[in-house]
């Protein structure tokens, strides 16, 4: 048996790979015992070969336990696209057929069962999201299960609301486990998880083998570079990308932070592409062709980019900023170093990171409340859809649907087509366990702090971190062997790193869509908002979470913020801001004519002052603001739905302000400090115009996001 698993193994690495022995423990426990196997594993040790050999062994029946017959398809469940395509070049390189069903090739579905139905896929690769698609589940999951000769389930620390990057999908594998055929083997991977997430996995598995080795990767060397702002990182990477080997990853915390650096790069001449969840499946399958054959230097990249990105050569990985868990970026660093003898990897800590992870810990899971007034709203027949669920439930689409996927692998509700049923299963809302995970995200950033501070080796933390009991100086960090990199940045790059960053503006996008569902809750809007009521397109300084302009703006439109008059360099970039928005390719069709402020109990200094400044260098009449009912100001944010319902009847258009309206020439510049969902702008700007305006022009110090 162990020759014919070193032949498949030398089809898929080449003539000189052998197998490791843990590779061949857990080969053996999942053909020869028929076992459940979790393998914790160091990124590069060869998961993957591990069930691919496995399954050409049971696909060709020559397994004992099988005798002689050959087994059904492999199912891996698989969390990223870019992981589904490197797994299945890599699977035709052992001779093994695999194919995928994902979002991605839906044209494809039915061909693909056909042959999963006519025993010509060794391998087929689903994605977690697929295994509560009700269609899926109900038509294809059963007959999938019940033929199954081995599951895979890749990236298993997924499975764990203790680990770092927890999916509710992933939860659903507890019904497809249920749905094997007696000894069914299991293999569940990865490269991440520490003792309680590696526990965890196991218990959710039952009677699993565990086998953990060490982590230990020695050929990445590790470094940190504390650098005072954004503009020094950014010139830091235009000053030493060049010196870093092969091509590799710069990883940013946020959407925006990526397209910026990559619009920045560029700009100073390297070959890079920008890699976000906000990039459409073509692009992104581009961008990870072109780094695979070294044609770009890097891909800036969110961590949409992260686990299964196969590229054995990648020779760095950069942080601009920390991710919330030294997990994550074990993982995350983990790309770099698989066939080359060093690879770099450098962290460039923000002192905005802790601001973004309290961002991203507030889209956890919900209070209970608005967990039990969402089960009060369902049907136990009538399918209720996520988007008319909204307008009844003060929480934002992504966080709803997270919810919803919790409580549907819980049994309290289940998703069928056209929506959501209430199950009437009796439901427990866990909160000592969601404040256990909640500490331990916390404990997780205090960690990442302390990383990038110690004075120990770097790689020893990290294994420490993940319960690596063979954790030992690595030698070759900035701590035990000095730094590679010094701090120093020219001041070429600084000086255009700081006008890069320093020049304002973004686009307002006018909502041109009511939310649907707004008569559910006595909201009389629906379909196109009539052009009449619409507002234009308008301008914002910056982002929240922009690089340049991102921390200032937190600091000056946070609802804890002091209000304060707008200084002379904010009003400056506003002026910047308004002459390119005269002059540019896409210039306002007529000068505005007035200036309007939105009052604000929050802010009235800030908004009045901006306002005022704007009035007096543009030399336009201040007519006064548009009210708010102050209830409604504080109202729901949760989603849009919640937020018409809030605000729809809630502005009002002084007597004195709408009196001025119908004789001006052309639109009024609207003033607010911050645009979140961006329904405040457009329902005072609906306002304004149904009181008289011609036009109305959004302009704000920050757009949300």
């Amino acid at each position: 048996m162990r020759e014919r698993a070193e032949a498949v193994l030398r089809r898929l690495a080449g003539d000189h790979a052998v197998l490791r022995e843990d590779q061949w423990r857990a080969i053996e426990a999942l053909t020869v015992d028929r076992r459940r196997v979790l393998c914790v594993q160091r990124t590069g040790w060869g998961k993957s070969a591990v069930y691919f050999v496995a399954t050409a062994l049971l696909r060709e029946g020559a397994t004992p336990s099988l005798g002689g017959a050959p087994a059904g398809p492999t199912v891996i469940v698989s969390p990223l696209l870019a992981l589904m395509r490197n797994q299945v070049d890599a699977a035709a390189r052992a001779g093994i057929r695999a194919r995928t069903i994902n979002s991605a090739n839906l044209d494809e579905w039915s061909e693909i069962e056909g042959e999963i139905r006519a025993g010509e896929v060794d391998v087929l690769l689903i994605s977690p999201e697929r295994l509560n698609n009700p269609d899926f589940r109900d038509n294809v999951l059963p007959g999938l299960a019940a033929e199954t000769g081995l599951l895979v389930v890749d990236e298993a620390h997924c499975v764990s609301d203790w680990g770092h990057d927890f999916r509710p999908d992933y939860r659903r594998l507890r019904t497809f486990l249920a749905g094997l055929p007696g000894r069914t083997p299991v293999l569940a991977t990865t490269a991440t998880a520490n003792a309680r997430v590696t526990a965890d996995v196991a218990d959710q598995l039952g009677d699993a083998l565990v086998l953990r080795g060490p982590l230990e990767r020695d050929s990445l060397r590790l470094a940190v570079l504390d650098l005072p702002n954004p503009a020094h990182r950014l010139a830091w990477l235009a000053d030493h990308l060049e010196q870093l080997p092969g091509s590799g990853i710069i990883y940013t915390l946020t959407v925006a932070a990526a397209t910026e650096t990559a619009d920045f790069l560029r700009s100073r001449g390297f070959p890079v592409a920008s890699y976000t969840g906000q990039v459409d499946d073509a692009e992104r399958r581009a961008a990870e062709q072109d780094l695979l054959d070294n044609k770009i230097k890097a891909l800036v990249a969110t961590s949409a980019l992260g686990m299964g990105f196969d590229k054995p050569d990648l020779g760095f990985v950069v942080h601009l900023g920390a991710p919330p868990s030294p997990i994550a970026y074990y993982q995350q660093v983990g790309r770099a170093g698989r066939a080359v003898e060093h690879a770099e990897v450098v962290l460039l800590p923000g002192r905005e990171d802790a601001a973004i992870w309290r961002y991203f810990a507030s889209l956890a899971f919900p209070p209970e409340e608005q967990v039990r007034s969402v089960l009060a709203t369902l049907w136990p027949e009538r399918p209720t859809s996520t988007q008319a669920l909204e307008p009844l439930v003060d929480l934002r689409r992504n966080r709803l649907e997270m919810m919803l996927k919790v409580l549907d692998v819980d049994g309290a509700v289940r998703r069928t087509r056209g929506g959501w049923l209430a199950t009437g299963e009796p439901w427990t809302y866990d909160a000592a366990r969601l404040r256990r995970v909640a500490e331990a995200r916390d404990a997780e950033q205090k960690t990442m702090i302390e990383y990038a501070s110690t004075t120990g080796c770097r790689m020893e933390y990290l294994r420490r971190c993940l319960d690596d009991p063979e954790a030992a100086p690595c030698g070759r960090c900035d701590n035990c062997a000095g730094p590679q990199f010094d701090a120093e940045v020219s001041t070429a790059a600084l000086a255009a790193a700081d006008a890069f960053l320093g020049h304002p503006g973004v686009v307002i996008a006018p909502k041109k869509m009511w939310p649907t569902g707004l008569a559910a809750v006595g909201v009389s809007l629906k379909g196109k908002i009539a052009a009449s009521e619409q507002i234009e397109p308008g301008r914002a300084v910056g982002r929240l979470s922009d690089l340049g302009w991102g921390s200032r703006l937190r600091g000056l439109v946070s609802p804890e913020s002091p209000d304060v008059p707008i200084s002379d360099d904010l009003a400056g970039a506003v002026v910047e801001i308004l002459k390119d928005w005269a002059h540019g390719e896409d210039a306002w069709a007529l000068r505005p004519a007035a200036v309007v402020a939105l009052s604000s109990t929050r802010h009235p200094e800030l908004i009045g002052s901006l306002a005022g400044h704007i009035a007096k260098v543009g030399r336009l009449p201040l007519l006064g603001t548009v009210e708010v009912t102050p209830s409604a100001e504080a109202g729901a944010r949760g989603n849009s739905a919640q937020r018409v319902r809030a605000l729809h009847d809630a502005f009002t258009v002084p007597a004195a302000v709408a009196a001025e309206l119908p004789g001006l020439s052309g639109p009024v510049l609207l003033v607010d400090d911050l645009v979140d969902s961006g329904w405040t702008m457009t329902l005072a700007g609906r306002a304004l115009r149904k009181a008289g305006a011609e036009g109305v022009l959004p302009l704000a110090l920050a757009v949300a996001g």
